[in-house]
């Protein structure tokens, strides 16, 4: 044991969970402790000012500036009894992270000394300089005018001494440079436009809100392994390393005991999330070893992007804290499970939930299948951007494999569901069996199962689980916002385009309806009181509900593409998929370009989410990134086998060629030139081929990596720049890694630097 890798994976399995001290009162008492919830602004701010900040948050209200200064006032003496020192405008720049500049609650008091003092035009507006951050071409080093203003709607929080305040980020021409901006409109797009038909069926609807529960995977490693392993440390993913004998083939890691120093960070992790009102509710094993979850209850989709970003940043703190890194890659090792960030998105009203499962009315089940039909819609049309908004340089290691969804969107109903909509386009029948039933279990101690109305399909991007979509292909290092844009800013669309269909086709309808009365000699039978009190007669009489079944014939039959029950992964769903129109494009730069079609950019201005430039701007910032993230892998790979992998096998090639000399000496002496030396000898002389086979073509790929992203860098248009990353960077690299991981295998364990996969994925 005498090189770095050794020392450190002594280090590793020497470690003991650290002692959390936990609180003594219960969660529900400790939950929100450093967030300045409700109840503290019932306690720090007046009244008046309480009851309009209410009307802001729950009613969409115009925040009015002349409350600043109270709310102000009231955080921050609040904040000052916590011990805080400093405030700062938390926002999400366009960096898949957060950022943050730090302020002093101090001012002159005009006699030499200092106050604490924080007002409303300091809670309600920053100038963050907006060249500094990814923007696209929209903001320039001589325009770095840039603005964070405050959302009201989602609290302020302390972290150690700071205040801090959730805002947008926009320039100071007024296009976003940030998450959030976009995210709220879509929010606003999908609330009006889903009021409007959720108002065809129950016009006591006021309000629809979208709702968010995102699971988020990740990896741990230990430190002092991650610490040894410059791939990990530069960009987040084992750019090499051959697969460990035993990795998840056994199913034996998925739910099974957590380790103890895991279960301590988790603990000490639940804690310091619950105290920040992230409502954390599951943890446990993931397939892969090493691989674990987390997943919250659900909330308003806005809140739970923020508590995302928040958890991810307090994750990387606390996992240090415990002699871990968290790695959040995609995909931070081959050949075993990646990790997501699974959104499952649904809807709500001020009066129940909009995908809850068929009720006992033939009116809830049509209000059921329309924004079940409408959310189809809304993928079908806007199927590549959807992909798009998912895609990145590290998912596009993890999709279509080892149960991450295909980079195909569809939609997978189950049969129940799928058997509703093909019923409704066949016939009039809205009242199929879809409710939850009952399943006999043969022993006698164990209760009938409550079976649900849809199986599950973990290779399906975007499954309907009973009351909410699982959108399963975000990755899980990134903002959920981006994927959470384009879906409500498409079903907002779809929502909007729906109700117009229908009262044009009421309109004809009745228009038709009174052509024919006219028409009539005598008038037509009244009723009985029974056919008039009754839920069918009342649907199908009416022009209104007549219309909708009509518009969601339509729409059952033109999504019927993106509907798909089987195998994600299968070769002959790709054709199928490209016969139906779908996109099935894998090149990610490429991809990117779906937020430019026109589609998506009459779309996004239609729902007033984002304009043109600010689509453009995006694009650019996507691959860029791309271009970055890709240029600093190779990088990375190129020093890592120049000089680490190709010195030791050569060191180790060096040690054969002493070994073969040696026993050609002892050949010249015909006591011991035996046929079992002779065959040593053989064997030491073919592994001397391969290594210098191997290192020669790594050597020659290394240089081919090189020639290939100089090639690339003089191309101007980032937009090219990063497809000839994609078409002939990468493909090097994987050259490079297979010959690699070949050598690994090949070299003397005691000689290898790096920690091997063994090593990394099963160490507590």
């Amino acid at each position: 044991m005498s090189n770095l890798r050794f020392q450190v994976v002594a280090e590793a399995f020497k470690k003991k969970p650290l002692d959390v001290k936990v609180p003594a009162e219960r969660p529900s008492e400790y939950f929100g402790k450093y967030v300045f919830t409700r109840d503290k602004m019932f306690r720090y701010l007046p009244a008046d000012t309480y009851a309009k900040m209410i009307d802001v948050m729950d009613n969409g209200a115009r925040l009015d500036r002349s409350i600043a200064d109270a709310v102000a006032d009231g955080m921050k003496k609040w904040a000052l009894e916590m011990g805080v020192t400093h405030y700062t405008h938390w926002f999400q720049p366009l960096t898949e992270g957060t950022a943050e500049k730090h302020d002093a609650f101090v001012e002159h008091d005009g006699k030499g000394g200092m106050i604490e003092k924080f007002s409303g035009k300091l809670l309600v507006q920053q100038e963050p300089d907006a060249s500094s951050f990814p923007s696209g071409g929209i903001r320039n080093t001589f325009e770095a005018r840039g603005y964070s203003a405050w959302d009201p709607t989602s609290p302020v929080f302390i972290i150690d001494d700071t205040l801090c305040i959730p805002t947008i980020f926009i320039a100071y021409t007024g296009e976003a440079l940030d998450y959030k901006a976009p995210l709220l409109r879509s929010l606003h797009a999908v609330d009006k436009a889903a009021t409007d038909v959720c108002q065809l069926f129950y016009p006591d609807v006021r309000k629809v809100t979208v709702n968010l529960g995102w699971e988020q995977e990740y990896f741990l490693v230990d430190e002092g392994l991650y610490s040894a392993r410059p791939d990990l440390l530069m960009t987040g993913r084992t750019l090499m390393g051959h697969e460990s004998a035993k990795n998840q083939q056994m199913d034996d890691h998925y739910f099974g005991t957590i380790p103890d120093r895991v279960q301590a960070f988790m603990k000490d992790l639940e804690i310091q999330a619950l105290e920040l009102a992230i409502p954390v509710k599951t943890r446990h094993n993931e397939v892969a070893p090493n691989q674990f979850e987390l997943a919250p209850i659900f909330e308003e989709c806005n809140l739970a992007v923020d508590h995302n970003m928040l958890l991810m940043s307090l994750m990387k703190k606390v996992a240090r804290k415990h002699g871990f890194r968290v790695l959040l890659h995609e995909k931070p090792f081959d050949g075993i499970n990646g990790s997501g960030k699974h959104n499952n998105w649904s809807l709500s009203t001020d009066t129940g939930v909009l995908l809850h499962a068929p009720g006992t009315t033939i009116q809830e089940n049509l209000r059921f299948i329309t924004f079940i039909v409408e959310t189809l819609m809304a993928v079908y049309h806007h199927n590549g951007l959807l992909k798009a908004s998912i895609m990145s340089a590290t998912n596009a290691h993890r999709l279509g494999g080892n149960e991450a969804p295909p980079a195909i969107i569809s939609s997978y109903l189950g049969k129940y569901v799928s058997d509703l909509l093909d019923s409704i386009e066949q016939t009039t029948d809205l009242n199929p069996q879809t409710a939850k039933h009952s399943r006999e279990i043969d022993i006698p101690q164990i209760p009938d199962l409550i079976v649900d109305n849809t199986d599950r399909n973990r290779t399906s991007p975007f499954a309907f689980t009973g009351n909410r979509f699982e959108f399963r292909a975000p990755g899980s290092s990134v903002n959920c916002a981006s994927a959470m844009i384009a879906l409500n800013s498409a079903v907002a669309e779809a929502l909007q385009d729906f109700k117009e269909r229908v009262d044009k086709r009421s309109e004809e309808l009745r228009v038709k309806s009174e052509e024919s009365a006219a028409a009539q000699p005598t008038a037509e039978a009244t009723p009985s009181t029974a056919e008039a009190n009754s839920s069918l007669f009342t649907i199908h009489s009416s022009l209104k509900y007549r219309a909708i079944i009509d518009v969601l014939r339509e729409d059952i039959k033109t999504s019927k593409p993106v509907r798909f029950d089987g195998n994600g992964y299968s070769e002959e769903w790709v054709t199928e998929a490209r016969r139906r129109g779908l996109d099935v494009e894998k090149s990610c730069p490429v991809i990117f370009e779906h937020y430019l079609d026109e589609s998506s950019v009459r779309m996004f201005e239609k729902t007033k989410v984002m304009n043109r430039k600010e689509l453009e701007a995006r694009n650019e910032v996507k691959w860029e990134m791309y271009v970055k993230t890709v240029q600093i892998e190779a990088r990375v790979l190129g020093d890592l086998a120049m000089n680490h992998i190709i010195p030791v096998a050569t060191h180790y090639q060096s040690k054969l060629i002493k070994n073969v000399q040696g026993m050609n000496d002892i050949f010249s002496s015909a006591l011991f030139a035996t046929e079992k030396a002779r065959r040593l000898s053989a064997r030491n002389i073919k592994l001397i081929e391969e290594i210098a086979e191997r290192t020669e073509k790594i050597e020659q790929f290394v240089e081919e990596l090189t020639d290939a992203r100089r090639v690339a860098n003089r191309i101007q248009d980032i937009h090219q720049r990063a497809i000839q990353y994609h078409d002939t960077v990468c493909p090097h690299m994987e050259a490079i890694r297979q010959e690699i991981d070949k050598l690994e295998l090949i070299v003397e364990d005691g000689l290898w630097t790096l920690p091997k996969y063994r090593e990394l994925l099963f160490i507590r």
